[in-house]
């Protein structure tokens, strides 16, 4: 991505908006302190309704591309994810692969980044009983906010940014 060609840029909270817009895909957004983590987002969330979410950007051990996204509190185990999505062993991406990638950099990572992902080179892993809520709530390519939409919504979303999606269940 380059700041000196705009079409190479990663998409703004502004654009993902009219892109949320243009899906017909209702949501609410509430802005709020900067939160990088699950911790710091208890704090500012609120009366937030909904579901909170963490994301997480992985790559396996063949250099494959996964975001997994689960309930905040909910405990990730990178040891037994392989086996459920069919992954190589698995580890955290690094920085500057996310920023290339998806657009953001960490406590920032969201769904929403799909936006700039248009080569379709992460695979994407919700789990099971996250969307079996009704509200779901995640960064806006900021974590100075958060958006509310429907479960319903979100998979309208990733079908429109043309991503695989995996639905497992991820807790224990």
């Amino acid at each position: 991505m380059s700041p000196e060609d705009p079409a190479l840029s990663p998409a703004t909270p502004e654009q993902l908006f009219a892109r949320l817009d243009a899906l017909g895909i209702r949501y609410v957004t509430n802005h709020h302190p900067p939160a990088f983590t699950v911790e710091q987002g208890n704090a500012v969330w609120g009366l937030i309704p909904g579901m909170h979410c963490k994301n997480l950007f992985l790559k396996d051990a063949k250099a494959r591309l996964w975001l997994v996204v689960a309930p905040a509190e909910q405990r990730v185990d990178l040891k037994t994810l392989p086996e459920r999505i069919g992954s190589a062993r698995l580890s955290f991406g690094a920085p500057p692969l996310l920023e290339e990638v998806l657009g953001v950099t960490p406590g920032t990572v969201t769904p929403f980044a799909l936006i700039n992902d248009p080569q379709h080179r992460v695979t994407v892993v919700l789990d099971e009983g996250m969307m079996a809520q009704p509200l779901l709530n995640y960064h806006p390519l900021t974590n100075e906010a958060t958006t509310t939409l429907t479960n319903e919504d979100l998979r309208k979303f990733l079908a429109a940014c043309g991503h695989r999606v995996m639905v497992v269940p991820l807790g224990d």
